[in-house]
């Protein structure tokens, strides 16, 4: 099976297994901060757009290691927040960050656009409490 075919199926997977077993949360703790380095909030921007992923008090491991206080990005482009309890869905709006990425250069179309980091588990799914970054509006020229 290619790589390519792994990282597309691994969501589908992970949905079928949460939906199969009542798997528990992973625990985030109080004073973990997420939030996006740059670009700032307000700011107009060319494409492709690098994006800088900020964490404070977890760590960062690639999805399918299991490890305590620790997740990967997810971006969330122009969507609101998915299911808290089910694993983030993988299509554009849902960009995954399974290898452990803390950057990104993202295509975006011209025009405004709303952005916000996500936090998730080894199987995709949000910690509890959901570990979120404050969502900014960018405008891409």
């Amino acid at each position: 099976m290619s790589k390519r075919l792994f990282m597309l199926l691994l969501p589908a997977f992970a949905i079928a297994t949460a939906l199969a077993a009542d798997l528990p949360r992973s625990k985030s703790p109080a004073d973990v901060l997420l939030y996006i380095v740059s670009p700032q909030d307000g700011e107009t921007v060319s494409s492709p757009v690098t994006i800088r992923f900020g964490l404070r008090g977890m760590g960062i491991a690639p999805a399918g290691v299991a490890m305590e206080n620790t997740g990967h990005h997810h971006l969330l482009i122009d969507a609101e927040l998915p299911a808290l309890n089910l694993p983030i869905p993988a299509d554009a709006n849902h960009v995954h960050f399974g290898k452990g990425q803390t950057e990104a250069a993202i295509t975006l179309a011209p025009g405004r656009h709303r952005l916000q980091l996500l936090l998730a588990d080894h199987l995709h799914i949000p910690h509890d409490p959901p570990v979120t970054s404050k969502p900014i509006t960018i405008t891409v020229q």
